[in-house]
């Protein structure tokens, strides 16, 4: 048994390769193989979000407040709210993050495929971003 105690890791800075804005990251779980389970709460001050991207396994979000919105690629743009739980598809592409306005957190699960759990891709831009 591993237990992290709330508070016991540092928060880190979403990076600007990878993000728009500003985004919290705090660690939840990165499970010792032979498990694969990665988890971390994400949080988007508004108008923040992710770069597209894919997971190799897949990704699960649960959204644990605030407002945000979230896009597979070819469809359309969709409302996320607390209580909501999104599954991306494995090596779907897609992006996610805060309302323009309302900033947003979740918990986002992936498991890890040949030692990765994405792939980062180009930044979602303004106009793709409804901004």
């Amino acid at each position: 048994m591993i237990i992290h105690p709330a508070g016991s890791r540092p928060s880190g800075k979403g990076p600007a390769d990878y993000f728009t804005g500003t985004v919290r990251m705090d660690p939840l779980i990165s499970a010792p193989a032979p498990a694969r389970l990665q988890g971390i709460t994400v949080t988007f001050e508004a108008g923040a979000r992710t770069a597209w991207h894919t997971h190799p396994l897949g990704q699960t979000l649960i959204v644990t407040a605030g407002s945000g919105l979230a896009q597979r690629e070819g469809g359309p743009i969709e409302t996320i709210r607390p209580g909501d739980t999104i599954y991306f598809e494995p090596n779907e592409k897609h992006w996610h993050g805060a309302a323009p306005d309302v900033a947003m957190t979740h918990i986002a699960l992936q498991e890890e495929l040949d030692g990765s759990t994405v792939t980062w891709m180009e930044h979602v831009t303004d106009e793709e971003y409804g901004a």
